[in-house]
């Protein structure tokens, strides 16, 4: 099986796991507990698909992998924020995907650098210029994505290709995702909730409130809500995806209608939208249920603790339950739920798409881009 056809298979994997992560029923599974708020790549493309721009040679959808390009001899650098999968005892590390990559590739070697602020540093190489070959794609403007990234392949391409993209700029992809998944809901540990008497997951922000506050009388030295503030990401880019999916069912509304609604974060009355998403922190904070000091959370220290059952839930993507599960010994205690907010349709909504995009260099040797691209 060609590689670039991996991804897509893994995508397939990944969200049938989270959906079942977020209660998937045999009558209608993942349709009934979740919504699109990431679009796919086809309805995306014709958003996007005029004047795409010129696409070199190098093509991600006509590569031959273990055929094109056999005879470089070369090293790639690659940027990641995956540091987890640079550790000792990560369940896929990133040695394992080097190792399957040289077998097609043994003259290009991957020398791979994990940044733990990944967001706010990688911004800074980007501007420097020299930072390697292959980066996940970080939060730049479309416009400039031809200024540093390579470009792969046309939209109408790529939709042969992948099933959600979205580092893409009038017709022309720059990314490929390395993954997919839920966003805007909650990973909790459910031996916690079961052992502090909570029988049924909140489904409304009134519910998971009562829900922090019953595990804090159960054991005060429990932590209902982290909010891993102090690594920063962790607030808006996990608060915020709810607003589409969670709050709202409606997969366009975070992108193309709060900046024409108005007063968008205003109280709807019905216990959805922005209002109720950033209600539930305010809540949360006002009535003791997060940790004491937010300024000196550590991302890589809770994911051991929610593992142990120190800290009950965060709210962050299914993303994040491998890496709290293997974190210590309790994996089936760690699951995922949707944002406690119920639609008016009855129903709960969570937001599917892309994670970061590997992106690769526009400046570097022609030599790298095309072993980049093996490699992507």
């Amino acid at each position: 099986m060609k590689m670039k056809k991996f991804l897509a298979l893994s995508t397939a994997s990944v969200m049938a796991l989270s959906m079942a992560a977020c209660g998937s029923t045999d009558n209608g599974g993942a349709a009934e507990s979740s919504v699109a708020s990431t679009t796919p790549a086809t309805a995306e493309a014709s958003s996007e698909a005029a004047a795409p721009a010129e696409v070199t040679s190098l093509n991600y959808a006509e590569l031959t992998l273990g055929e094109d390009y056999t005879d470089i001899t070369t090293t790639i650098k690659v940027l990641t924020n995956r540091t987890d999968l640079l550790e000792d005892g990560a369940a896929v590390p990133f040695q394992t995907y080097i190792d399957a990559f040289n077998e097609m590739y043994p003259n290009i070697t991957v020398d791979i650098e994990g940044i733990t602020d990944y967001a706010s540093d990688t911004l800074l190489r980007l501007q420097g210029g020299d930072w390697g070959d292959v980066m996940f794609i970080p939060a730049v403007d479309k416009a400039d994505l031809s200024t540093y990234f390579l470009p792969l392949g046309t939209t109408t391409e790529m939709d042969g290709q992948l099933n959600y993209y979205n580092q893409m700029y009038e017709g022309t992809v720059y990314g490929v995702p390395y993954t997919a998944g839920v966003s805007g809901g909650i990973v909790y540990n459910k031996a916690v909730f079961e052992a502090a008497g909570i029988t049924e997951m909140p489904k409304t922000p009134e519910d998971f409130i009562a829900a922090l506050k019953q595990i804090k009388e159960y054991d005060s030295s429990i932590i209902p809500l982290y909010t891993n503030y102090a690594a920063g990401w962790a607030m808006g880019g996990q608060w915020d995806p709810a607003i589409s999916g969670s709050a709202t069912g409606d997969s366009t509304y975070m992108n193309q209608k709060l900046l024409h609604t108005a007063n968008p974060f205003a109280d709807p009355g019905d216990g959805t939208g922005a209002y109720n998403v950033y209600k539930v922190m305010y809540d949360a904070v006002a009535e003791g249920l997060t940790e004491e000091d937010y300024s000196t959370t550590d991302w890589e220290g809770c994911k051991g603790m929610i593992n142990n059952g120190q800290i009950a839930c965060m709210v962050l993507g299914s993303w994040a339950v491998p890496q709290m599960k293997e974190a210590g010994d309790n994996a089936d205690d760690i699951a995922y739920m949707p944002f406690p907010i119920t639609l008016t349709s009855g129903k709960q909504a969570a937001s599917v798409g892309p994670d970061y995009s590997f992106g690769i260099n526009a400046s570097t040797t022609e030599d790298n881009q095309a072993a980049a691209l093996c490699f992507v």
